[in-house]
């Protein structure tokens, strides 16, 4: 089993910057693929950036030139930059993980984005 902590969410205002952070932890061998999703409410799950183990990120296109993907494998943590945060980045954000076709999910950390 593989153990994903997310942290870093919370209340920011339009135009603010907020860093989600992910740690895993548990029978890791190979984490191929590490990445962010997020769920606003009534809406479905959506990816908002994945990376690999190499460093190669994939982004929505709705959200490039604002978040950021980045990885650190030796502390085997995921951080997602969030800037210039809009109000219809209001969601809750789960952090996920692939190991040999796995998927491994967080328990999601809010982000809301209001005055």
């Amino acid at each position: 089993q593989v153990q994903l902590v997310e942290s870093g969410g919370g209340l920011v205002q339009p135009g603010g910057s907020l860093r989600l952070s992910c740690a895993a932890s548990g029978m890791i061998f190979r984490l191929n693929r590490m990445g962010w999703y997020r769920q606003a409410p009534e809406k479905e799950r959506e990816l908002v950036a994945d990376i690999t183990d190499g460093g190669s990120a994939n982004y929505a296109d709705s959200l490039k030139g604002r978040f950021t993907i980045s990885r650190d494998n030796a502390k085997i943590t995921v951080y997602l930059q969030m800037n210039n945060l809009k109000p219809e980045d209001t969601a809750v954000y789960y952090c996920n993980a692939v190991q040999y076709g796995h998927a491994y999910w967080g328990q999601g950390t809010q982000v809301t984005v209001s005055s």
